[in-house]
Protein backbone atom coordinates (compact mmCIF):
# COMPACT_ATOMS: atom_id res chain seq x y z
CA UNK A 1 0.00 0.00 0.00
CA UNK A 2 1.31 3.31 -0.55
CA UNK A 3 0.39 4.49 2.71
CA UNK A 4 -0.66 3.43 5.91
CA UNK A 5 -3.24 4.75 8.36
CA UNK A 6 -0.98 4.19 11.08
CA UNK A 7 1.13 6.92 10.00
CA UNK A 8 -1.48 9.77 10.08
CA UNK A 9 -1.25 11.97 13.26
CA UNK A 10 -4.97 12.17 14.24
CA UNK A 11 -3.86 14.10 17.43
CA UNK A 12 -3.29 16.99 15.27
CA UNK A 13 -6.79 17.16 14.42
CA UNK A 14 -8.80 20.61 14.40
CA UNK A 15 -11.39 19.43 16.68
CA UNK A 16 -13.36 22.31 16.94
CA UNK A 17 -12.99 22.62 13.12
CA UNK A 18 -14.05 19.80 11.91
CA UNK A 19 -16.93 19.47 14.02
CA UNK A 20 -17.96 22.74 13.20
CA UNK A 21 -18.73 21.34 9.82
CA UNK A 22 -21.95 18.87 11.13
CA UNK A 23 -22.87 18.06 6.71
CA UNK A 24 -19.42 17.19 5.88
CA UNK A 25 -18.65 15.05 9.15
CA UNK A 26 -21.88 12.94 8.55
CA UNK A 27 -20.71 12.48 4.66
CA UNK A 28 -17.39 10.39 6.06
CA UNK A 29 -19.31 8.99 9.21
CA UNK A 30 -21.39 7.24 6.06
CA UNK A 31 -18.50 6.89 4.07
CA UNK A 32 -16.64 5.06 6.60
CA UNK A 33 -19.42 2.55 6.92
CA UNK A 34 -19.33 1.16 3.63
CA UNK A 35 -15.66 1.85 2.94
CA UNK A 36 -15.39 -1.24 6.09
CA UNK A 37 -18.11 -3.55 4.29
CA UNK A 38 -16.01 -3.47 1.07
CA UNK A 39 -15.36 -6.81 1.79
CA UNK A 40 -18.37 -8.25 0.88
CA UNK A 41 -17.97 -6.90 -2.18
CA UNK A 42 -14.45 -7.98 -3.26
CA UNK A 43 -14.96 -11.51 -2.63
CA UNK A 44 -19.01 -10.72 -5.03
CA UNK A 45 -15.73 -9.54 -7.90
CA UNK A 46 -13.66 -12.66 -7.01
CA UNK A 47 -15.89 -14.97 -7.40
CA UNK A 48 -17.32 -13.15 -10.50
CA UNK A 49 -13.48 -13.33 -11.97
CA UNK A 50 -12.49 -16.91 -10.89
CA UNK A 51 -9.79 -18.35 -13.00
CA UNK A 52 -8.32 -14.77 -13.38
CA UNK A 53 -5.73 -15.73 -11.10
CA UNK A 54 -3.10 -11.99 -11.39
CA UNK A 55 -6.53 -10.41 -11.25
CA UNK A 56 -8.44 -11.70 -8.41
CA UNK A 57 -4.71 -10.99 -6.19
CA UNK A 58 -5.13 -7.90 -7.08
CA UNK A 59 -8.80 -8.06 -5.93
CA UNK A 60 -7.73 -9.67 -2.74
CA UNK A 61 -4.71 -8.03 -1.80
CA UNK A 62 -4.62 -5.24 -3.13
CA UNK A 63 -8.28 -3.46 -4.14
CA UNK A 64 -9.99 -4.84 -0.81
CA UNK A 65 -7.03 -4.23 1.78
CA UNK A 66 -7.10 -0.36 0.44
CA UNK A 67 -10.86 0.29 0.64
CA UNK A 68 -10.65 -1.41 4.38
CA UNK A 69 -7.98 1.31 5.22
CA UNK A 70 -10.23 3.55 4.06
CA UNK A 71 -12.97 2.53 6.29
CA UNK A 72 -10.61 2.36 9.04
CA UNK A 73 -9.33 5.64 8.60
CA UNK A 74 -12.34 7.51 8.45
CA UNK A 75 -13.72 5.40 11.55
CA UNK A 76 -10.34 6.98 13.19
CA UNK A 77 -11.20 10.57 11.78
CA UNK A 78 -15.03 10.42 13.27
CA UNK A 79 -13.54 8.95 16.69
CA UNK A 80 -11.36 11.76 16.73
CA UNK A 81 -14.09 14.43 16.06
CA UNK A 82 -17.13 12.43 18.10
CA UNK A 83 -15.83 10.57 20.59
CA UNK A 84 -18.76 9.56 21.50
CA UNK A 85 -20.65 8.55 18.40
CA UNK A 86 -20.56 4.65 19.14
CA UNK A 87 -19.17 4.10 15.85
CA UNK A 88 -19.00 0.09 16.47
CA UNK A 89 -23.00 -0.59 17.33
CA UNK A 90 -23.98 1.65 14.73
CA UNK A 91 -21.52 -0.39 11.94
CA UNK A 92 -23.17 -3.48 13.14
CA UNK A 93 -26.51 -2.58 12.07
CA UNK A 94 -25.81 -1.28 8.81
CA UNK A 95 -23.94 -3.89 7.86
CA UNK A 96 -26.28 -6.43 8.64
CA UNK A 97 -29.12 -4.42 5.95
CA UNK A 98 -25.84 -3.85 3.69
CA UNK A 99 -24.79 -6.93 3.40
CA UNK A 100 -28.09 -8.08 1.78
CA UNK A 101 -27.51 -5.70 -1.01
CA UNK A 102 -24.37 -6.97 -2.12
CA UNK A 103 -24.59 -10.05 -4.29
CA UNK A 104 -23.69 -11.28 -8.24
CA UNK A 105 -27.00 -10.86 -9.32
CA UNK A 106 -26.03 -6.79 -9.19
CA UNK A 107 -23.36 -7.28 -11.77
CA UNK A 108 -23.07 -6.96 -15.22
CA UNK A 109 -23.55 -9.91 -17.25
CA UNK A 110 -20.05 -9.84 -18.67
CA UNK A 111 -16.62 -9.42 -17.18
CA UNK A 112 -15.76 -6.30 -19.92
CA UNK A 113 -19.42 -4.37 -18.91
CA UNK A 114 -18.86 -5.54 -15.25
CA UNK A 115 -15.27 -3.31 -15.54
CA UNK A 116 -16.95 -0.73 -17.68
CA UNK A 117 -19.51 -0.65 -14.73
CA UNK A 118 -16.34 -0.51 -11.93
CA UNK A 119 -14.89 2.58 -13.96
CA UNK A 120 -18.49 4.22 -13.01
CA UNK A 121 -18.38 3.45 -9.61
CA UNK A 122 -14.49 4.42 -9.05
CA UNK A 123 -15.04 7.53 -11.22
CA UNK A 124 -17.51 8.66 -8.25
CA UNK A 125 -15.53 7.58 -5.35
CA UNK A 126 -12.26 9.70 -6.90
CA UNK A 127 -14.84 12.40 -7.46
CA UNK A 128 -15.73 12.00 -3.56
CA UNK A 129 -12.45 12.49 -2.30
CA UNK A 130 -11.17 14.91 -4.57
CA UNK A 131 -13.84 17.11 -3.50
CA UNK A 132 -13.24 16.86 0.44
CA UNK A 133 -9.31 17.32 0.19
CA UNK A 134 -9.73 20.37 -1.74
CA UNK A 135 -13.01 21.73 0.21
CA UNK A 136 -11.67 20.61 3.41
CA UNK A 137 -10.58 23.60 6.01
CA UNK A 138 -9.16 20.83 8.55
CA UNK A 139 -6.01 19.95 7.22
CA UNK A 140 -5.66 16.03 8.20
CA UNK A 141 -8.88 15.69 6.53
CA UNK A 142 -7.67 17.50 3.50
CA UNK A 143 -4.32 14.91 4.08
CA UNK A 144 -6.45 11.74 4.11
CA UNK A 145 -8.95 12.82 1.37
CA UNK A 146 -5.72 13.30 -0.81
CA UNK A 147 -4.28 10.08 0.02
CA UNK A 148 -7.65 8.19 -0.21
CA UNK A 149 -8.52 10.01 -3.76
CA UNK A 150 -4.99 8.85 -4.91
CA UNK A 151 -5.90 5.17 -4.17
CA UNK A 152 -9.28 5.21 -5.91
CA UNK A 153 -8.01 6.77 -9.18
CA UNK A 154 -5.27 3.75 -9.07
CA UNK A 155 -7.75 1.51 -8.47
CA UNK A 156 -9.91 3.28 -11.78
CA UNK A 157 -6.99 2.80 -13.90
CA UNK A 158 -6.56 -0.91 -12.83
CA UNK A 159 -10.45 -1.67 -13.94
CA UNK A 160 -9.57 0.40 -17.28
CA UNK A 161 -6.76 -1.59 -17.98
CA UNK A 162 -8.78 -4.70 -17.16
CA UNK A 163 -11.71 -3.42 -19.33
CA UNK A 164 -9.58 -3.34 -22.27
CA UNK A 165 -7.56 -6.37 -21.64
CA UNK A 166 -10.94 -8.31 -21.90
CA UNK A 167 -12.14 -6.12 -24.50
CA UNK A 168 -9.69 -7.36 -27.14
CA UNK A 169 -12.25 -10.91 -26.33
CA UNK A 170 -15.57 -9.39 -26.51
CA UNK A 171 -15.26 -6.08 -28.94
CA UNK A 172 -17.74 -4.78 -27.07
CA UNK A 173 -18.26 -1.44 -29.62
CA UNK A 174 -18.61 1.92 -28.53
CA UNK A 175 -22.93 1.98 -28.28
CA UNK A 176 -22.45 -1.72 -25.91
CA UNK A 177 -19.83 0.45 -23.62
CA UNK A 178 -21.93 3.53 -23.92
CA UNK A 179 -25.28 1.04 -22.59
CA UNK A 180 -23.21 -0.22 -20.20
CA UNK A 181 -22.07 3.20 -18.63
CA UNK A 182 -25.41 4.75 -19.04
CA UNK A 183 -27.02 1.37 -16.91
CA UNK A 184 -24.65 1.85 -14.36
CA UNK A 185 -25.17 5.38 -13.79
CA UNK A 186 -28.74 5.21 -14.05
CA UNK A 187 -29.51 2.17 -12.48
CA UNK A 188 -26.71 2.52 -9.72
CA UNK A 189 -27.12 1.20 -6.52
CA UNK A 190 -28.76 4.28 -4.27
CA UNK A 191 -29.13 2.13 -1.39
CA UNK A 192 -25.71 2.45 -0.20
CA UNK A 193 -25.65 6.41 0.21
CA UNK A 194 -29.40 5.75 1.82
CA UNK A 195 -29.02 2.71 3.92
CA UNK A 196 -25.33 4.29 5.34
CA UNK A 197 -26.90 7.53 5.86
CA UNK A 198 -30.02 6.43 7.61
CA UNK A 199 -27.58 4.79 10.13
CA UNK A 200 -25.20 7.31 10.85
CA UNK A 201 -28.28 9.87 11.39
CA UNK A 202 -30.06 7.45 13.77
CA UNK A 203 -26.77 7.44 15.58
CA UNK A 204 -26.34 11.12 15.44
CA UNK A 205 -30.32 12.21 15.88
CA UNK A 206 -31.74 8.99 17.66
CA UNK A 207 -34.98 11.08 18.55
CA UNK A 208 -35.70 11.01 14.60
CA UNK A 209 -34.66 7.85 13.80
CA UNK A 210 -38.06 7.18 12.16
CA UNK A 211 -38.61 10.53 10.08
CA UNK A 212 -38.31 10.16 6.32
CA UNK A 213 -38.50 13.35 5.71
CA UNK A 214 -35.87 14.72 7.55
CA UNK A 215 -33.64 11.85 6.17
CA UNK A 216 -34.30 13.20 2.82
CA UNK A 217 -34.02 16.72 4.12
CA UNK A 218 -29.98 15.99 5.64
CA UNK A 219 -29.00 13.70 2.55
CA UNK A 220 -30.27 16.04 0.47
CA UNK A 221 -27.85 18.64 2.06
CA UNK A 222 -24.87 16.37 1.71
CA UNK A 223 -25.38 16.15 -1.43
CA UNK A 224 -25.88 19.57 -2.05
CA UNK A 225 -22.12 19.96 -0.32
CA UNK A 226 -20.31 17.42 -2.24
CA UNK A 227 -21.76 19.49 -5.82
CA UNK A 228 -20.88 22.33 -4.83
CA UNK A 229 -17.25 21.49 -4.82
CA UNK A 230 -17.20 18.16 -7.77
CA UNK A 231 -14.74 18.27 -9.81
CA UNK A 232 -16.48 18.21 -13.41
CA UNK A 233 -14.06 17.92 -15.95
CA UNK A 234 -12.01 15.27 -14.11
CA UNK A 235 -15.29 13.14 -13.08
CA UNK A 236 -16.28 13.48 -16.98
CA UNK A 237 -13.01 13.05 -18.61
CA UNK A 238 -12.84 9.66 -16.13
CA UNK A 239 -16.27 8.45 -16.76
CA UNK A 240 -15.98 8.88 -20.91
CA UNK A 241 -12.63 6.99 -21.00
CA UNK A 242 -13.81 3.63 -22.10
CA UNK A 243 -15.79 5.08 -25.10
CA UNK A 244 -12.52 5.50 -26.63
CA UNK A 245 -14.04 8.61 -28.12
CA UNK A 246 -12.06 11.03 -30.58
CA UNK A 247 -10.95 13.98 -29.31
CA UNK A 248 -12.78 16.48 -30.92
CA UNK A 249 -16.25 14.41 -29.30
CA UNK A 250 -14.30 14.54 -26.20
CA UNK A 251 -13.98 17.89 -26.46
CA UNK A 252 -17.30 18.45 -26.95
CA UNK A 253 -18.95 16.70 -24.23
CA UNK A 254 -16.40 18.49 -21.38
CA UNK A 255 -17.66 21.27 -22.72
CA UNK A 256 -21.11 20.57 -22.17
CA UNK A 257 -20.07 19.22 -18.73
CA UNK A 258 -22.56 20.12 -15.84
CA UNK A 259 -24.99 17.99 -16.42
CA UNK A 260 -22.15 14.89 -14.58
CA UNK A 261 -22.47 17.02 -11.56
CA UNK A 262 -26.19 15.55 -10.48
CA UNK A 263 -25.74 12.21 -11.69
CA UNK A 264 -22.14 11.57 -10.64
CA UNK A 265 -23.89 13.03 -6.30
CA UNK A 266 -25.84 10.01 -6.74
CA UNK A 267 -23.12 7.38 -6.09
CA UNK A 268 -20.85 8.49 -4.79
CA UNK A 269 -20.31 5.72 -1.52
CA UNK A 270 -21.68 3.00 -3.86
CA UNK A 271 -19.29 0.22 -4.28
Amino acid sequence: MRWRVENIDFSRIDVQRAAANEDLMLLLCAASFVESGSELYSHTLIDFFDGDDDFCVWLRDDWEAEELQHGRALKAYVGAVWPDFDWDAFFTEFFAEYAQTCSREQLEKTRARELVARCVIETGTSSLYRTISQCAEEPVLAELAGRIHADEVHHYKVFYQNFKRYNQTERLGRYAVFRALLRRSLEIRNEDEEIAMRHVLAARYPGRANDPEFNARRIERVSQLVMRGLPVDMSVKMMIKPLDLPAGVQRGLLAAAGWAAGPLSRFLFSR
